[in-house]
């Protein structure tokens, strides 16, 4: 009996594996006929997987989706990575996410062998994270357009504008963007007739409509994002050439906050906001290389003023 219970316990690992196992390459692998196969499927099916079986070219036995989530088996690797990961969501921006990760990693925790706790909490202990001010966002609201987004249904909410200006909005959403400290939403805004941005933590009853809708053609919401995170969203946005690499600039600087665009091998159009010149032109001179600022032209006389009153620093005219 504890042999069947093994062998049942390692075909539900390979199902869980790949979507698509012959029942010879079942029977191979567990060392087996194709018989005890079909029969250790059945006892699957009694314990409430729901294994599919199909025929012909391109058939097999498939793991299905069932109307409850079964227990799932995990390897050591996969035991640990899993854990950790439940310990980085219990400190995540998602509000919701850390009362279920904790939940969820209490449970895993109780059956995981001494030896795998003990490397998870080596992990743990080694790792610090930087509180970067990350803002949190309704789980609830987060599900609903991740879902309004995959049925393409339009989505009311109200929404707090940068100034605190409130407002109703209706929208075809399209993509759902994490910053890393801030969740946004790109969509098309009905009443506005164009492409918007809207941060998640500025959302307010979130409410999917019956109304779907055909997507629009549309940027990557990864890049709209950006770009809109890079520049739009502040009081000054430049555009500047840095004498340097692409993948040199990128590396002393953050995707979150610039946008980046080769010009040639050695030069990189940069764009970037701020809420003041003095900001842009710190930011610009702390890359240690030559640029050349396109626009505006405030920046240039700022930096010509921030020049000026470093070389009377150093003692020189």
């Amino acid at each position: 009996m504890a042999e069947t219970t093994e062998r049942v316990l390692s075909l539900l690992g390979l199902l869980q594996q790949r979507p698509v196992w012959t029942g010879p390459e079942l029977a191979e692998r567990l060392g087996v006929t194709t018989r005890s196969v079909r029969r250790d499927v059945e006892r699957l099916r009694g314990l409430g997987y729901p294994v599919l079986a199909t025929q012909g070219v391109g058939g097999g036995y498939q793991l299905g989706r069932g109307k409850e989530l079964p227990p799932l088996l995990l390897d050591d690797a996969e035991a640990v990575a899993v854990a950790v990961s439940l310990r980085m969501a219990a400190g995540g921006t998602v509000s919701g996410a850390s009362e279920a990760a904790l939940r969820t990693l209490a449970k895993l925790d109780q059956v995981m062998p001494p030896r795998l706790r003990g490397e998870v909490r080596a992990i743990h202990e080694a790792t610090q994270t930087l509180d970067q001010g990350q803002v949190t966002v309704d789980g609830e609201a987060l599900l609903r357009l991740a879902r309004a987004c995959r049925d393409r249904v339009r989505v009311r909410f109200d929404y707090e504008a940068r100034d605190g200006t409130p407002s109703s909005r209706t929208v075809e959403p399209v993509g759902l963007v994490a910053t890393g400290r801030r969740w946004y939403l790109m969509a098309y805004d009905l009443d506005r007739a164009d492409w918007r941005t809207f941060r998640l933590d500025r959302l307010r009853g979130v409410e999917p409509t019956t109304w779907r809708f055909r997507e629009r053609e549309h940027e990557d919401p990864a890049a709209f994002v950006q770009r809109g995170v890079a520049s739009a969203a502040y009081r000054f946005q430049a555009r500047v050439l840095v004498r340097a690499p692409l993948a040199e600039v990128a590396e002393r600087t953050s995707v979150r906050s610039v946008v980046l665009t080769a010009v040639d091998e050695a030069t990189t159009l940069l764009e970037v906001g701020s809420e003041t010149l003095f900001g842009l032109a710190f930011h610009l001179s702390f890359l240690g290389w030559d640029f050349e600022v396109q626009e505006p032209a405030e920046l240039r006389e700022t930096l010509a003023a921030m020049g000026a009153r470093a070389l009377r620093a150093a003692g020189r005219d």
